[in-house]
């Protein structure tokens, strides 16, 4: 791998953590301030806040978990990052219980919105977490991954579910409560006043290429990490991603 901050797994988050990471960058020079303050809404044992952390930012991690949070807590000490992350319990909705207002210099909202119940005020309050021109990471779940995953697995039915309901649910036993399309995103992040950056397509591919292929044929992941970052650019594929991102700047 040609980045050592990216595991074997990166398949899943690749595209996401390279972006990020070269956000991060800007704001680095943007601020003149070689640690920035990271908060990571939901960000669970710290797939992304400890990668930060060893950038050497300072990362806050709220999760409603407190096994998540424990794990967190014992990945940031392998890491040798303990001192430089910290959880607290809680949830988007209710953030400013345990973090403050306009502190942070970026803000990752991954894999939340699905789950709350008013995405409109999740994405308002981690925009207002932002100090003036702060990076907000946004990913979620999309609908167009979820219906070509029902479709290529047999399930016709369930597939014309998630591509009617206007959650992109394929049914009862649908783990996922909410999904959307990638101008659902952009029109959420925009009326909480982020001016959008960029919107990339994640697990395109991933999810589709049987993992044995993967792990025996020579080469064979590092090409497809290359395939899915190509495609993470081109809208045509948004439509069909497992998952949408959004990085932008909070505008003023």
């Amino acid at each position: 791998m040609p980045d050592q901050l990216r595991p074997r797994a990166s398949l899943r988050t690749a595209v996401v953590w390279d972006v990020l990471k070269d956000a991060l960058e800007r704001r680095v020079k943007a601020t003149g301030r070689d640690t920035l303050d990271v908060l990571d809404t939901g960000g669970g044992t710290g797939n992304f806040a400890v990668p930060v952390a060893r950038l050497g930012h300072r990362v806050t991690v709220v999760d409603p978990s407190p096994n998540a949070l424990f794990g967190l807590e014992r990945r940031a000490e392998e890491a040798g990052v303990a001192d430089q992350v910290r959880g607290v319990q809680g949830d988007v909705l209710g953030l400013f219980d345990v973090v403050e207002r306009g502190g942070y210099d970026a803000v990752l909202c991954h894999g939340v919105l699905e789950y709350v119940e008013d995405p409109a005020e999740g994405v308002r309050n981690a925009v207002d977490a932002l100090r003036p021109s702060g990076a907000l990471s946004l990913l979620a779940a999309g609908i167009g991954g979820a219906v070509l995953a029902r479709a290529l697995a047999g399930h016709f039915v369930e597939a014309r579910q998630a591509l009617t309901d206007p959650a992109g649910r394929w049914g009862e036993g649908d783990p996922v409560p909410r999904r959307f399309t990638a101008d659902q995103l952009t029109e959420l992040v925009t009326a909480a006043g982020v001016e959008v950056g960029a919107v990339h397509g994640v697990r395109v591919f991933a999810d589709l290429v049987p993992g044995v292929l993967v792990d025996t044929e020579p080469g064979a992941l590092e090409a497809l990490l290359k395939l899915e970052a190509a495609a993470a650019e081109v809208p045509a594929f948004h439509s069909v991603a497992t998952q949408l991102h959004v990085l932008g700047e909070k505008q003023g």
